[in-house]
């Protein structure tokens, strides 16, 4: 069995280094040395990203205002799915998501439930 080296990422710069290293490798295959070694960086910078570079779970009525826009659906269709007073209550942020709205939009538009679950800011 081959041995692969690769460095340990602690800073910054080793991330950078490591990403470079990524993209000389990309393309590599999996049962080669290079894709043994490319396997081994991803998982090393991803984790350093994770805990680095952490991406905070967005705005639960920005996202149902960007799959409104992403699927061409208007006010009428949240209305529709979840009750007109409450589309506007909830668009001028004066009430949070419902239990059963959540469940609606998670149904209907495929939206993740652990995204609307978080409060609107």
């Amino acid at each position: 069995m081959k041995t692969v080296t690769v460095p340990v990422i602690k800073t910054d710069k080793d991330h950078a280094a490591a990403v470079k290293q990524i993209e000389r490798l990309w393309g590599a295959k999996s049962s080669s040395k290079d894709g043994q070694t490319l396997d081994v960086l991803l998982t090393l910078v991803d984790a350093y990203e994770t805990k680095h570079f952490p991406i905070d779970t967005p705005d639960p009525l920005e996202v149902i205002l960007f799959r409104m826009d992403q699927q061409g659906y208007g006010r009428r269709d949240l209305e529709n799915l979840i009750g007109k007073t409450r589309v506007s209550e909830i668009l001028n942020k004066k009430r949070g998501l419902s239990l059963a709205m959540i469940r609606k939009l998670h149904d209907a538009w495929e939206i993740p439930a652990e995204v609307l679950i978080r409060e609107v800011a």
